[in-house]
C-alpha cells in the first residue's frame, strides 16, 4: 500500500483515530477544524488535502448530534474529492427500535440507515463497518449500493471470558434470546453454556423462572452484546447466585452505561467484574472511574478489518 489512508473521527471517537495513526506506515491523521457557534450550530472544516486519496471516518451513533456529525463529516469528505470512503460505526445506537410492535411505530434503526445511505458516494463507493449489531438484519436497512460489513468482536469476547473465568467456568446468558450465540461461544471455549427462563408478568415486566444448567460451586461468566441499564444482568446474576454460583463476571461488547447503571451494577454486590470493549465512549469513561469496569480495546480488530478488504 503506497499511499497512506487518511483517518478522521467524530469528536467522541478521537481515541480510535489516535489508535489508527500509530500504524504510521498505513495511516495518516486527517486534520479537521471544529467550532461551535453561539446558537449551537456546528462548524466543520476539512484541512487535509483529499483529492484521489482513501479515507476512514470513525464515529458512533451514540446520540442524534453524533449521528449528524458523522453524516456531515462523511458528506464533506466525499464533496472534497475523496477516492474511497470507509465509515466505521463501532456502536450503531438504534437497536431498540429495529422493528415495529404496535401499528404506527417508526423504525428509527431503518430511518437512520436511510440517512447514512444518503451520504454521497465516493469514486470507489462507500463502505460501512459496524460491530456486533444487536440484530444482524440491521445491516440490510442500508440502501443505494452502500456496502455494509458486520464485524464480530468474538475474538475479544473469548479472550475476556477466559481471563475472567479461567479454565473451568460456565458461560451464561441473561435470557434465552442469546442462548444460541452463548452456546456457540461456549463450544469455542470448551465450557458449558447456561441461560435463564423468563416469563412475562405484565406488558413491560418479566420474571425469571429458572435456569437450564447446574452452576453450583462454579464461576459464571455472563455474556451480552450490550449493557444498558444493567437490570437484566442484575436479575440474572441474582438467580445464578441463588443457584449456587461461586462468582459471577460479565463480558459484553457495548458498554452503553447510561446514568447510574454502573453504580447499580457495582452496588448489587453480585458481579465481581465487567469487561467490555471501547465501542462506546461511555465505557471508556466508566473504566476511568472504577476498577469494576475493564476495557478490551477493539482498535486492532478495526484496523485489521480496514486493511484486509
Amino acid at each position: 500500500m503506497n499511499e497512506k489512508i487518511l483517518v478522521f473521527s467524530t469528536q467522541k471517537y478521537a481515541y480510535f483515530q489516535e489508535a489508527f495513526i500509530k500504524e504510521k506506515t498505513i495511516f495518516e491523521k486527517g486534520e479537521l477544524e471544529y467550532k461551535l457557534f453561539p446558537d449551537g450550530e456546528s462548524y466543520y472544516r476539512i484541512l487535509s488535502k483529499l483529492q484521489s486519496k482513501e479515507a476512514v471516518l470513525i464515529g458512533g451513533t451514540v446520540s442524534e448530534q453524533d449521528t449528524m456529525e458523522l453524516y456531515d463529516l462523511a458528506s464533506g469528505l466525499v464533496d472534497e474529492g475523496i477516492k474511497k470512503l470507509t465509515i466505521i460505526i463501532p456502536f450503531y445506537g438504534y437497536s431498540t427500535m429495529e422493528r415495529t410492535v404496535k401499528s404506527g411505530e417508526i423504525v428509527t434503526a431503518k430511518t437512520r440507515a436511510r440517512l447514512l445511505s444518503a451520504i454521497p458516494q465516493s469514486y470507489s463507493g462507500n463502505r460501512i463497518i459496524m460491530v456486533d449489531l444487536h440484530v444482524s438484519g440491521l445491516q440490510y436497512y442500508f440502501e443505494r449500493g452502500v456496502h455494509t460489513v458486520h464485524l464480530y468482536a468474538k475474538p475479544l469476547i473469548l479472550e475476556a471470558a477466559r481471563k475472567l473465568g479461567g479454565k473451568d467456568f460456565v458461560l451464561a446468558s441473561a435470557d434465552a434470546g442469546r442462548a444460541k450465540w452463548v452456546e456457540s461461544l461456549a463450544f469455542d471455549l470448551g465450557v458449558d453454556a447456561a441461560f435463564v427462563y423468563k416469563r412475562r408478568s405484565s406488558g413491560s415486566d418479566t420474571e425469571i423462572t429458572g435456569i437450564n444448567a447446574d452452576v453450583r460451586g462454579k464461576k459464571v461468566v455472563l455474556y451480552d452484546d450490550m449493557i444498558r441499564t444493567g437490570g437484566s444482568l442484575v436479575n440474572a446474576a441474582k438467580v445464578y447466585k441463588e443457584a449456587g454460583a461461586e462468582q459471577i463476571f460479565v463480558v459484553a461488547t457495548h458498554g452503553v452505561f447510561p446514568n447510574g447503571s454502573v453504580k447499580r451494577l457495582e452496588e448489587s454486590k453480585l458481579i465481581e467484574r465487567i469487561i467490555v470493549t471501547d465501542t462506546h465512549p461511555n465505557a471508556r469513561a466508566a473504566a476511568q472511574k472504577t476498577d469494576f469496569i475493564e476495557i478490551s480495546s477493539i482498535s486492532d480488530l478495526l484496523i485489521q478489518a480496514v486493511t484486509s478488504f
